[in-house]
Order: C-alpha cells, then structure tokens, then sequence
C-alpha cells in the first residue's frame, strides 16, 4: 500500500539487458493467472485497494482508456496471483509505451492487495513479470515507473534487477525526479540505495 505519509517523488528504474531474475515461488494456496475477459474489475479492485485509485471507478476507467484499445495484448501481458478460490489478489502487467519516438518496454501496475501483503507475493509477481517481459520483448532493458510512497517496493525491484535511473522523458505523464526521490529513500533508510 502506498505510505502518503513519505513525500512524494517520482522515480524511473531500469533493468539492463542480461540482468538475472531471481526465482521466487509463490506460497502454496496461490497461483499465477493471466488476464481474462471481465478481469479489468479485478484489477480496478487491486489497484484501488493499494490507494493508486481513488474508486474502483476511476482505477476502471483508467484501465478502459490504457490497455483496453489493446485488447489482444492484455491476454499475453496482464498477470494476476489468485487464490486457490479464485480470487485475484495481486496484480502487475508487462506493458510497452512509446515516448521520445520510442516504443519501450515497461512493467506497470505492481500491486497487492494490503491483507495478502508481506506474504512473498511481490516478489514472485515482478520475477514472474519481468520474465514475460524478456519472453514477449526479448533480452532488452526494461523500464518501470515507482515512487517514494512505494518504498517497501523498491528493494523487490532493486533484487530483480531495477536500478534508479536519472533519464528524462521516459514515460509522458510521469516524471522522474531523480534526485528528489533518492534523497527521500536514502533519508528513509531503503538499503541499496
């Protein structure tokens, strides 16, 4: 869940080619699942439970709007753990976007529910993640968007790869403040940082 009580800074991080993935396994009782027709409600749920959203309403349309024109994709790209009962408690998605003329992998939307966190499933999801990314985009550097509300996540992302980067327009609607985001995390105490 997102800790509002940490001033905010956008932060880009990159996994260079031919970075290792750790293997991490999800817990008995959990599996992977990949999108199917009617999950975007799972999502908007997830995400919204972890403050990305205000309402599950806006989480939905805000999913409508980025993924649904491309519907065929999110087939192969949107991951989900589940339940054992089938119910979606965690999502991340193998994405692309194109900024500076450049179309760019990237790994969006990394999120669990609160009540099912601190369980090993971020980590599994974003091995699990960045290894379909390097199936569907091949052995090329990665990008995803964080920040300083999400510093319990960027130690998983440090562990599978990710490094703070300082590049600049990377991704049209968020920035990266770099320097203003590394201050806070090393003030905060993440190690490797």
């Amino acid at each position: 869940m997102l800790d509002k009580s940490v001033p905010y800074a956008g932060l880009y991080m990159h996994r260079a080619p031919g970075s290792r993935i750790p293997e991490n396994q999800l817990p008995d009782g959990y599996r992977f699942s990949l999108y199917n027709d009617g999950d975007e409600a799972s999502w908007a749920k997830i995400e919204t439970s972890v403050l990305e959203f205000d309402s599950e309403f806006a989480a939905l349309l805000h999913f409508n709007e980025k993924f649904k024109p491309y519907a065929f994709e999110l087939y192969k790209r949107c991951l989900f753990i589940e339940r054992e009962n089938g119910e979606k408690i965690a999502t991340a998605t193998a994405w692309w976007d194109k900024a500076g003329g450049r179309r760019r992998p990237w790994l969006k939307w990394v999120a669990v529910i609160p009540r099912c966190q601190g369980l090993g499933l971020g980590k599994a999801l974003v091995s699990k993640a960045t290894k379909l990314m390097a199936e569907l985009e091949g052995d090329v550097g990665f990008y995803l968007h964080t920040q300083t509300w999400s510093y319990k996540a960027v130690n998983i992302y440090l562990a599978h790869g990710y490094q703070p980067t300082n590049e600049k327009a990377l991704y049209k609607d968020r920035e990266n403040d770099y320097k203003k985001a590394m201050k806070i995390l090393r003030r905060i105490g993440r190690p490797g940082i």
